[in-house]
Parts: C-alpha cells; structure tokens; sequence
C-alpha cells in the first residue's frame, strides 16, 4: 500500500469491524476495546491524555506504532481478520513483555502496520461488496433496502 490512511479513515475501518465483548472497569471510561480504539483516535490530533504535540497531522501507520496498550493491538489484529496463526503467535510472544511497551512491540513485530492496512482494506472492500450484493437482493435472508 502506498497512500497514507488518515486517522479518520481508520477511525471509519474500526467502526466497521466487530466490538469485542464488554469489560466494565469503573476505573476505565471504556468498555470495549473497539470504544477505546475510538475514543483514542477521536482526539487524536489534539493534547489527549498524554498531551501530545498537536502542530503535527499523524497518519494511521503512526498511531499504530505507537500504541502502547496490547489488548488494543490485540482486539485490532483479531477483529481485522488478521490470519489466526500470526493473532496466535503475537499473543504468545506479548505474554514474554514485561512492560506495556515491550508488549506491544512484541506484537508489532509479528503483525506489521502494512498487515493490519492490508487486513483493514480487505475488510472494507469484502463489505462493500455484501452491501452492494445486499442492496441488489442477492443475499438470502437479508432484503434490499
């Protein structure tokens, strides 16, 4: 993949994907890892909670990279339909971190940003294409609107 995906672009892929089941933490504001994903990136281009440098636009590959919390790159990789294999093999070698830090680049290094772009974008054209095969009533169960 050559051209950038933007933080909203992400932000339109995740909506798309599954939510993982609620955990309810009265100590944390979100329930999902999908709402965390979301949450996160809406005020992404702003100070955040961690008071980010907002003189510079990100791009998804960034945000990516730089995540620091595995459950979220987990739930990403495995809502995006990332081969069960490489979700398998990253979670096993996050187990091996002791830190957040070295959990997460542990999973990044066995399933890379152009993976995750590559899984995003065959998820966005595979329900393009169900929608399109829904709207034109070729989807047993699921009328045309």
């Amino acid at each position: 993949m050559t051209k950038s995906i933007s933080i909203n672009q992400f932000i339109k892929a995740i909506r798309q994907l599954p939510a993982d089941e609620p955990n309810i933490d009265p100590r944390k504001w979100y329930k999902t890892q999908k709402q965390h994903w979301l949450g996160w990136l809406s005020e992404y281009h702003g100070p955040g909670a961690y008071g980010r440098k907002t003189d510079m636009k990100r791009d998804a590959r960034y945000a990516y990279s730089h995540i620091v919390e595995p459950r979220m790159l987990l739930w990403l990789i495995e809502a995006a339909d990332v081969r069960s294999d490489l979700v398998e093999t990253a979670r096993r070698a996050s187990l091996r971190g002791k830190t957040m830090q070295e959990k997460s680049a542990a999973i990044r290094r066995h399933v890379s940003w152009e993976v995750i772009e590559s899984a995003l974008i065959g998820n966005r054209a595979a329900l393009g294409q169900v929608a399109a095969r829904q709207a034109r009533g070729q989807i047993e169960g699921m009328p045309s609107r």
